[in-house]
């Protein structure tokens, strides 16, 4: 796995779990938030997080898909 999105309501925190995963950070957003997305501290909405995880998975790597936002109840 090189880059989590955990889910944060309808949000996603951004996590890179690989050498891999941070590299690929460090070429997407400017090195004022290396650190930020380093530590895992960046939230996104879920458009920018499917447009993220389309293009990462075109780099190659590797990723979580994303968790469905609908909600179970149970009776």
């Amino acid at each position: 796995m090189d880059l989590r999105l955990l889910a944060e309501g309808t949000s996603f925190r951004l996590v890179p779990a690989s050498v891999h995963g941070i590299l690929w950070l460090q070429t997407h957003f400017e090195s004022e938030h290396w650190e930020l997305l380093a530590e895992g501290h960046v939230i996104v909405s879920r458009t920018d997080a499917e447009t993220l995880m389309a293009d990462a998975s075109l780099a190659g790597l590797l990723l979580n898909p994303l968790p469905s936002l609908s909600s179970t109840q149970h009776a």
